[in-house]
């Protein structure tokens, strides 16, 4: 059977022998007809808010955080709707704050890419520096201790304004929401023990769960402790339409985007594969090996122990060089050294998160990874194993593993969660 796997932007087509092949992809309506009619009607008609025009006006300031440029939000199209409803606030009087969390700042070609022409030129637009401390104030600790450093632009802004898009997240449940505050425009300070070794590796810090979920509960409670005075989200389909749209109070209209997303992206199976085939839902979400662990997470739920990943990512932008997951990488010869390492006393090393998941999915499979942009020598020194040709990787591995043997495969890679009945 021939698929469509999403790779970069053009995708990427395979053949897999149909008896013992699972195609799983998320349930996805399609896209609203009138994107900006149904963003309009969520700010007009919030849950648990009044509408975002009559919180703003003028003498008071507006800070706006949006996702950076390895997510899939619509910002654009988001910030259209925003700023017509706040018309009555001066642009000089609004900034828009890309949440970078831990990564590099977006080039001005990218904001342009990401925010359009117009809003670049006519707003003040400022990339979030978590390891920048002059750009931080220190608003005090959260209910577990956990000192939260924030943006100075976002603390001092009279209205505080997240934007963001809802999807299942690998450890912090769902995406949007409260992650629009932290880690998005947090300190790195605030980042290392917000996804340390013992929050990353509870069983309930995992996709799809909030509840019980140690790190989304310290993100919501550092939204609340600093304040957010509107939120919008909306949930995608698999051609990054908007599906709905949410808005009004942030844990109100997050809760009802999460529930949108769990009934559209999670599927259930009835036991585990011998192999899964995996993407990290194409480019911009494939850019970099750092951001491809999701998809092989997302793998990881459905594979069998000892079984295999293939995870198909292009991987534009390498490992990447920021942050010191790269680094991190060669500090040990398996991923059951890393694994140690991660969970030494005392140990905090930015990125470590990703690398305590990546070994934590190698200790139940056999990982490979197909990228055009990575070389056999970076994928073997990153603890993974090139598959050049995915097609003759697979047809060997089901040979190898006798007629029962089961193919899973993820084309949209992490916007589908499948997970195991019972599980």
């Amino acid at each position: 059977m021939k698929i469509c796997l999403d790779y970069g932007e053009d995708g990427l087509f395979v053949n897999f022998p149909e008896h013992c092949t699972t195609v799983i992809e998320p349930q996805y309506p399609p896209g609203v007809a009138k994107p900006a009619e149904e963003l309009q009607r969520a700010l007009r008609e919030p849950s648990g808010s009044v509408p975002v025009r009559e919180l703003v006006g003028p003498g008071k300031t507006v800070a706006i955080s949006v996702c950076d440029g390895t997510r899939a939000q619509p910002r654009e199209q988001m910030l259209k709707v925003l700023l017509d409803e706040m018309r009555t606030v001066p642009a000089e009087d609004i900034v828009i704050l890309i949440a970078t969390g831990t990564h590099r700042a977006n080039t001005d070609e990218e904001l342009e890419y990401m925010l359009g022409k117009h809003i670049v030129s006519h707003y003040r637009v400022v990339n979030h520096d978590a390891r920048d401390r002059t750009s931080l104030v220190h608003v005090g600790q959260s209910s577990r201790g956990i000192p939260i450093w924030l943006n100075r632009l976002w603390v001092g802004a009279d209205v505080r304004i997240t934007t963001g898009f809802v999807e299942p997240h690998f450890f912090a449940g769902f995406s949007g929401g409260p992650k629009m505050v932290a880690p998005g425009l947090a300190g790195l300070d605030t980042t290392m023990i917000l996804h340390n070794a013992e929050r990353i590796g509870h069983p309930m810090a995992t996709w799809g769960v909030t509840d019980g979920n140690p790190i989304h509960n310290d993100v919501r409670d550092i939204a609340r402790m600093t304040g957010v005075d509107f939120a919008v989200d909306v949930t995608l389909n698999g051609a990054k339409e908007i599906t709905m749209a949410f808005a009004g109070d942030l844990f109100e209209e997050h809760r009802l985007a999460c529930i949108n997303s769990r009934r559209e992206a999670m599927r259930a199976v009835d036991k585990p594969f011998e192999i899964v085939v995996t993407t990290n839902s194409g480019y911009p979400l494939d850019q970099n090996l750092y951001q491809a662990i999701k998809g092989m997470s997302a793998a990881a739920k459905v594979v069998k122990e000892g079984g295999l990943i293939i995870c198909v990512a292009e991987c534009r932008d390498g490992l990447p060089d920021h942050g010191a997951y790269a680094d991190l990488l060669k500090c040990g010869s398996s991923p059951g050294d890393l694994l140690r390492l991660v969970n030494e006393p005392g140990f905090a090393v930015p990125d470590q998160w990703n690398v305590q998941v990546q070994a934590l999915i190698q200790k139940r499979a056999r990982v490979m990874v197909h990228s055009n942009h990575l070389s056999r020598d970076q994928l073997q020194a990153a603890h993974f194993e090139p598959a050049e040709d995915i097609e003759s990787v697979v047809s060997k591995e089901l040979e190898k593993r006798g007629t029962e043997a089961r193919l899973c495969v993820l084309p949209r890679g992490p916007q589908t969660i499948p997970y195991v009945l019972g599980s």
